[in-house]
């Protein structure tokens, strides 16, 4: 397995996809579809912004990765590679948050 924690995630999520979704979590998941795993996304993002209103960092820490761990769910489910995140990350670094989301509305308005 590849070095890198998210690699390494991102294959196991592949490789559970084809799994039968009566023993394999990830393959339940995409089994019932992209409404389920935007139910579980959801559920999730709520958790984090729970957990962060406590002073509990590990409990902030473990939600995040069950946010983390449900949104590769979807991107496998919607054939979308872990280099496809890479990639889009690569080209936001470095440039202002604000002035992406600028070009982003310009962008739109076309």
């Amino acid at each position: 397995m590849n070095s890198d924690i998210f690699s390494s995630l991102f294959e196991v999520i592949e490789e559970r996809k084809k799994s039968s979704p009566e023993t394999s979590y990830v393959a339940k998941l995409m089994h019932k579809g992209t409404e389920k795993i935007n139910s579980k996304i959801s559920e999730e993002a709520g958790e984090v912004c729970e957990a962060a209103l406590e002073e509990d960092k590990g409990h902030l820490v473990y939600e995040i990765c069950d946010l983390l761990f449900h949104t590769l769910v979807l991107a496998s489910y919607k054939e979308i590679k872990l280099e496809d995140i890479r990639t889009e990350l690569e080209r936001r670094f470095g440039t202002s948050g604000l002035v992406e989301k600028a070009g982003r509305t310009q962008n739109e308005s076309k």
